[in-house]
């Protein structure tokens, strides 16, 4: 299932469920069709073959495809949110290494799971407006938010280098991600067999310099508005 833990903590799936861990036995399976079939092959008959239940039995918990794979998206992005918190509540020395620490465990838990990863920042199908998915997505993004801030030593991100210095980070970040997964930087495939998590520390930290660079107590345009 991606390299992940399924919404029941593993275990082998039975055919008849009590009615309270229906719902929970479908996810665990839909994990594995998605993981799988990928986004464009997921279906819920199958989602519903590979549980052993009926394939009406989706339709008590989902109203339709969509739905499955919103609860999916969330699901992830909760685990996401978790393992960003596990690497803050590390003992780090320094903001910047916080925000290092951070960016690789964004990469490594898209590199875990691709598919997942895919449909929670690339897919169009899950409803990104649901409560669910938003709360655990303002997290995340909170995160990343509060980390730059502390690289910039507390200059308000309101300003436009503060804005900019977020934007960048996130699209730096997940563009390492995206092009490990798509296995586009071959130039550094022998890097990346030597060492894949340093290689990934290493790139982190040059973008946490371009933070470095516009921060600290008077980063270029502080005093200018808000634009």
């Amino acid at each position: 299932m991606d390299g992940m833990e399924g919404p029941l903590g593993g275990g082998r799936r039975k055919s008849n469920y009590h009615h309270g861990s229906l719902r929970a036995a479908l996810l665990e399976a839909a994990e594995e069709e998605l993981a799988e079939r990928g986004i464009e092959g997921f279906t819920l008959r199958g989602v519903a073959k590979r549980a052993g239940v009926s394939h009406a039995a989706p339709a008590h918990h989902f109203r339709d495809t969509s739905d499955m794979l919103t609860a999916l998206a969330t699901i992830g992005m909760e685990r996401f949110c978790r393992a960003m918190e596990k690497t803050q509540a590390e003992p780090h020395a320094s903001p910047r290494d916080r925000f290092i620490a951070s960016g690789v465990t964004y990469v490594e838990f898209a590199l875990a799971n691709p598919t997942l990863f895919h449909l929670m920042f690339g897919s169009r199908r899950p409803d990104f407006e649901s409560p669910g998915f938003v709360q655990h997505s303002s997290t995340a993004f909170q995160n990343l938010v509060d980390g730059i801030a502390a690289i910039r030593g507390g200059a308000p991100l309101e300003v436009r280098a503060g804005r900019m210095d977020i934007a960048a980070a996130w699209a730096l970040v997940h563009g390492i991600a995206t092009l490990m997964i798509a296995r586009r930087l071959k130039f550094l495939a022998g890097d990346l067999a030597e060492n894949r998590t340093e290689t990934i520390r290493e790139m982190v930290s040059r973008i946490a310099l371009l933070a470095d660079e516009n921060g600290g107590t008077a980063p270029r345009d502080a005093t200018t508005s808000a634009d």
